[in-house]
């Protein structure tokens, strides 16, 4: 059966139409931590104090670091120093990743040890949770550091 031409177009653009909307249906989903997305797991809605830096420095601070994740992926807490804010999302095999941390700009003695805490979360690649404790690790599978649930 051949078509006219005009029914020919809107054939192909019914087809091309079909494909695309096939196409749309087997997408991704977002990964979570973005949109309105609940968080799920033992990681989310908790306060999660520090307790390393590596694999052994206990850092000393008038008040000890800490954050939170809600169940929507915003971040907040506190790195010794500064209040900070970001977001996490969170993946696949533990995966973690926290978006760029905007912070308050305190001036404090103890800002050297402050930056180590945020550049553990900077690095931040997976984590493995073991009682109340959270250890995060680098994506070369390096300890960063280590959390304990409050």
């Amino acid at each position: 059966m051949v078509l006219p031409s005009r029914q020919r177009v809107q054939y192909l653009i019914l087809v091309a139409l079909v494909a695309l909307l096939a196409g749309c249906a087997g997408a991704e989903k977002a990964p979570q931590g973005s949109g309105d997305a609940s968080l799920p797991g033992p990681l989310v809605g908790k306060r999660w104090t520090l307790l390393l830096v590596g694999t052994s420095d206990r850092l000393e601070f008038a008040t000890r670091p800490w954050f939170e994740i809600s169940p929507r992926g915003e971040v907040t807490g506190f790195d010794g120093c500064n209040r900070i804010n970001t977001r996490a999302t969170l993946g696949a095999n533990n995966h973690i990743e926290f978006g760029d941390i905007a912070s308050t700009r305190m001036a404090c003695p103890d800002m050297e040890k402050s930056r180590r805490v945020t550049d553990m979360l900077n690095s931040a690649y997976a984590y493995l949770i073991d009682h109340d404790r959270l250890v995060f690790f680098g994506p070369d599978q390096r300890v960063l550091g280590g959390w304990r649930k409050s």
